[in-house]
């Protein structure tokens, strides 16, 4: 079984790593994992589990560029064999939909997010993915969206939601010495530590967390606030963040700290982990990656946090947008006693790795797969 998965590029986030955990779970199972992307840091863990990357600029929205790489896909499922195209991402899905048609390929689509449609256009756009075979949602909070917004069938799609490595996101690989190095590297020495993981960008609440940063100091409460992710470009909302941290007297306590290569370590190194995302979130993978480093988290209150994030046990649910809530989820976790923290963390650790691990990620998309196969008269 020869797979495409198409996306467009292989940096840091969810939908790479997927690409990298299913290029792997291919391997391991016997068969050859391609993906077609214009490649990025993830290349060498590509190359490592074994997949063969076609550098291909697929993630261009330019009309002019659809024919283009139109032609390089259908060459590629022609001389390589392909059996099944998996398109991760809407531009490429474009193309990589034509190609599997000319060539008459099963077509697979991962809706990996709530895109927004504000116009006729952008909903055409978007509906790509659901124009799979089989349509992959991420949380049952996508499958509704899908439904919902694209009107299909839901016999079509099959839930399967983003999965965590076990074995990597384990606190027993972290060692106090490598939390004691990262937030000497943050600057943060030995105060209690927020991390609000993900690439700077203003839905995903950076400027809500510096604001509930405020209301805690404001309690007493002093703490440092590390915001994990690149900024991808966005010089004018990073310019924003520290003129707010600034306003508030707080640049010394918020840490804008880029990429981690080692994001278990910087999760490990947190005593709270937050997702203030304005906008649902599809899945929330740090949230699930938190709770799998036996660290309780606090989460907006709407999208797929709702199903990986039990309100109670492994962390809190707050009101989306509202500073003040965020804060007293905040306090909440950091007021618990060190055995109640424990006993929380250690089920949140085992809830997600019953339900939401990278295991069980690539033994149900190797079923679909294998169901497509079968469907159209394979082997």
């Amino acid at each position: 079984m020869n797979i495409l998965q198409v996306v467009p590029e292989l940096n840091a986030g969810g939908v790479e790593r997927t690409t990298i955990e299913i290029a792997h779970a291919l391997t391991t199972a016997g068969y050859v994992p391609h993906v077609a992307s214009m490649g990025g840091r993830l290349e060498d863990e590509l190359r490592d589990v074994g997949g063969i990357l076609h550098r291909l600029r697929v993630g261009s929205k330019n009309p002019m560029s659809l024919r283009r790489n139109t032609k390089a896909l259908i060459n590629i499922i022609k001389t390589r064999k392909i059996d099944i195209v998996h398109a991760r991402s809407r531009a490429p899905a474009w193309p990589a939909k034509a190609a599997a048609k000319a060539t008459n390929t099963p077509f697979i689509t991962t809706y990996h997010g709530i895109y927004n449609a504000r116009s006729g256009l952008k909903r055409r756009y978007n509906a790509v993915m659901a124009k799979g075979d089989i349509v992959i949602a991420n949380s049952n909070f996508t499958k509704d969206h899908i439904i919902r917004e694209h009107k299909i069938n839901a016999g079509k799609i099959v839930v399967i939601a983003r999965g965590v490595d076990m074995d990597i996101f384990d606190p027993a690989l972290v060692t106090d010495a490598d939390i004691t190095q990262i937030k000497q590297d943050w600057g943060v020495g030995n105060s209690s530590t927020i991390v609000l993981p993900g690439r700077l960008t203003r839905w995903k609440g950076q400027l809500v967390a510096v604001d509930a940063l405020k209301q805690l100091h404001s309690q007493g409460i002093n703490t440092a606030l590390v915001l994990l992710g690149d900024a991808q470009g966005r010089d004018d909302y990073v310019a924003e963040i520290k003129s707010q941290a600034y306003k508030l007297g707080l640049s010394d306590k918020i840490i804008l700290a880029g990429h981690s290569r080692s994001v278990p370590t910087a999760l490990a190194a947190a005593d709270v982990v937050i997702s203030a995302s304005t906008d649902p979130e599809a899945f929330g993978r740090v949230m699930a990656e938190a709770q799998a480093m036996q660290r309780l988290v606090v989460a907006s209150d709407h999208g797929g946090a709702r199903e990986t994030v039990i309100e109670g046990k492994g962390g809190r649910l707050v009101t989306p947008g509202d500073p003040q809530a965020l804060a007293d989820g905040i306090a909440d976790i950091l007021g618990l006693s060190k055995s109640e923290y424990t006993n929380r963390a250690l089920a949140a650790r085992k809830r997600i790795g019953l339900h939401y691990s990278a295991q069980t990620l690539k033994a149900a998309t190797l079923a679909v797969y294998a169901q497509v196969l079968h469907d159209k008269g394979g082997n």
